[in-house]
C-alpha cells in the first residue's frame, strides 16, 4: 500500500485543469497539479549554445529518493536557495527545463495530463506505477562531483 498523498487533491471541480486556466488557479489547485515525480528536483545540464537541457540521474541533496518528495518543501531555501518556486508567473521563463511530462509543462503548452496523475488517477501511486518517477534510481548531489554529472545523463520520457 502507497503511502497518502502529501498534496491534498480533494474538494476541486472535476477537471478544474481543463477549463481554468494556470494564471486563475488558487494556490490549493495549483499545488495539486503537482504529480509527485520527483523530476524537476534532478539536476541538469544546459548547453550554451544551443540551450538544450539534459536531466541527470543526481537529485538535489533535499529530494527523498523512496517517496520523491522534498525532504524540507516548506524551508527549501534555507538549503537550496536557488531552488525555484514555480508560479503561474514564472512558467514561461521555466517549462523548458521542465519534464516533458510534467502538468505545469503540459498545461502549459495546451496539452492533456497523462491518465496516470494523481489528479486523474485518484492515487500518488500512479506516477511510480508509470514509471514516471525518479524512485529509487537517484544519487545525491553530494555523491557526484559536477564535474561528472555528464556521466549521469538520462534519456527524458516522453
Amino acid at each position: 500500500m502507497s503511502d497518502p498523498d502529501p498534496i491534498e487533491r480533494g474538494g476541486f471541480k472535476p477537471r478544474f485543469w481543463e477549463r481554468k486556466p494556470l494564471s486563475k488557479m488558487s494556490r490549493a489547485e495549483w499545488e495539486a497539479l503537482c504529480d509527485g515525480c520527483g523530476r524537476c528536483c534532478l539536476n541538469k545540464l544546459e548547453d550554451g549554445d544551443t540551450g538544450e537541457v539534459a536531466l541527470t540521474r543526481v537529485a538535489c541533496r533535499l529530494l527523498d529518493d523512496e517517496s520523491c518528495r522534498c525532504a524540507q518543501y516548506d524551508i527549501r531555501h534555507q538549503f537550496v536557495p536557488e531552488c525555484i518556486v514555480l508560479s503561474p508567473k514564472n512558467i514561461e521563463s521555466h517549462a523548458y527545463w521542465m519534464p516533458r511530462t510534467c502538468a505545469y509543462r503540459l498545461l502549459w503548452e495546451g496539452k492533456p495530463l497523462y491518465d496516470w496523475h494523481p489528479l486523474i488517477s485518484g492515487t500518488p501511486q500512479s506516477v511510480h506505477d508509470a514509471g514516471i518517477s525518479v524512485q529509487g534510481w537517484t544519487v545525491s548531489e553530494f555523491e557526484v562531483h559536477e564535474d561528472e554529472w555528464e556521466d549521469h545523463i538520462i534519456e527524458e520520457i516522453t
